[in-house]
């Protein structure tokens, strides 16, 4: 399936790094961990790095109930950008970056119902943390009135993507300069314990799957 062009989402610049698979969107955001949601209040623009989690064709996004970024009947944006590499080459002017990101706008809703908002806050917990909703407390009424879920559908959506080596000019191919990517990437270290935790627990091995030195490494290059 692909993804509806739209005026905010086509490309005006560099169009041969848009992509629209829809699985490509679904990839760079299951990829991430932190989203920025871009908002305007009271006239002026505000952005705001949350964790979020995608449940099929619908992102959701969490906070407390006073956060007025968190206010529905207005739209919104949300980007997720991964940095895969410093892409140097001969000449500063063609010097950048490998990235995949992702541009979502749309006009969100509250979630109400207790079911859909356990369900949004599922899979933002399983998002930064795989394996964790299932053995964690689950929220009680008190924690779920005071928390703000809101579900925003991926129905306008633009996934733009570079890789590969710098472009430079070809006159620029004979200077005497190194150029080449310099990868980037994120793995988690060993975890560490609360200083409350009573003596004898375990880390939990969905914990450790993750970290450094485990096979599961978040790898962005």
């Amino acid at each position: 399936m692909t993804l509806s062009s739209t005026d905010r989402t086509r490309l005006g610049r560099l169009r041969e790094r848009a992509q629209t698979d829809r699985t490509t969107l679904y990839d760079v955001l299951d990829a991430g961990m932190i989203c920025h949601l871009g908002v305007v209040i009271d006239g002026a623009p505000r952005v705001i790095p949350t964790g979020y989690g995608r449940d099929g064709d619908t992102l959701y996004l969490h906070g407390s109930t006073g956060a007025r970024s968190l206010r529905a009947g207005t739209e919104i944006c949300v980007t997720v950008t991964h940095l895969d590499g410093i892409v140097l080459a001969r000449s500063a002017f063609h010097h950048s970056v490998n990235y995949r990101s992702a541009v979502i706008y749309g006009l969100p809703r509250t979630v109400t119902g207790a079911d859909e908002k356990l369900t949004g806050l599922r899979a933002i917990t399983e998002r930064l943390a795989p394996g964790q909703w299932d053995v964690v407390r689950r929220p009680d009424p008190k924690e779920l009135a005071a928390t703000t879920v809101l579900a925003l559908p991926l129905a306008e959506a633009s996934v733009k993507i570079r890789q590969g080596p710098p472009i430079d000019d070809e006159a620029d191919h004979a200077l005497d300069l190194w150029a080449g990517v310099l990868p980037v990437r994120q793995v988690f270290g060993e975890p560490v314990p609360d200083p409350l935790l009573r003596p004898g627990f375990p880390v939990p091995e969905h914990v450790t799957f993750r970290s450094d030195n485990s096979h599961d490494r978040v790898t962005l290059s």
